[in-house]
């Protein structure tokens, strides 16, 4: 007998932060803006409470940033920012994957090779949205061995400000082609059971600001730069 279909009740405050964080993924709510608090209550026929809390639960994360009697901001993903981000995701994965490596089995291993086949495949055909899901998925393979929710969370959260805010209709495709050689580094690391290099080489490498620096430019500020040339700014 098949078990009934699990229902999960989200509160009205869950329901307007998952609104709100696609608003964002999509880019209706542009970097540097000012959210509209009564059109965003009246369009979801919603009072301020719900709304105030799930504008808490992203400033927490920082999605956006309030200010007293100006209202809510949404955060420039700045150059800086994206160094920051690097550095702590760097270290975070790094960490995890020094304290997992020994409980990878080789089926774990295997998956991510094809994971990164997948990513290389994708990138074949242009899908940057099947290349990203595959990216993560590889990614998730050692961290899911971490019993540390905490970590795992805020990873999850600055991959987000990361790649989904919002979420780039474009790529660069000679930067997805070495993440992919990078990513084989780390299985050929991990197979030889060097496991402090492959940690090292996650953070030192895969994670580093300096090291994908140029591709970070090109990624996040080409278009803008290019934008503001023809406006004349």
């Amino acid at each position: 007998m098949e078990k009934p279909a699990r229902f999960v009740l989200k509160s009205l405050r869950e329901m307007v932060y998952e609104y709100l964080k696609k608003q964002l993924n999509e880019g209706q709510l542009e970097q540097g803006s000012f959210l509209n608090l009564n059109e965003i209550s009246e369009e979801l026929g919603i009072s301020k409470t719900p709304l105030r809390d799930a504008l808490f639960q992203l400033e927490s994360e920082g999605f956006i940033t309030i200010f007293p009697r100006r209202g809510a901001m949404v955060n420039v993903l700045t150059l800086e920012k994206i160094r920051n981000i690097y550095q702590i995701v760097g270290a975070l994965e790094s960490a995890v994957l020094s304290s997992v490596a020994l409980r990878l089995r080789s089926e774990d291993l295997d998956r991510m090779e094809t994971y990164n086949e997948e990513m290389r495949a994708a990138l074949e055909v242009d899908d940057f949205d099947l290349f990203y899901a595959k990216n993560l998925s590889f990614h998730n393979v050692f961290l899911d061995y971490s019993d540390n929710d905490d970590l795992l969370h805020s990873v999850h959260i600055l991959k987000e400000r990361l790649y989904d805010f919002p979420r780039s209709k474009g790529f660069v495709k000679d930067w997805e082609v070495i993440s992919t050689g990078e990513h084989a580094e780390m299985l050929r690391l991990l197979r030889k059971e060097d496991y402090n290099g492959a940690a090292e080489y996650v953070r030192d490498v895969h994670w580093s600001f300096a090291v994908q620096e140029r591709f970070i430019r090109k990624y996040y500020f080409a278009r803008s730069a290019e934008l503001d040339r023809k406006r004349g700014v």
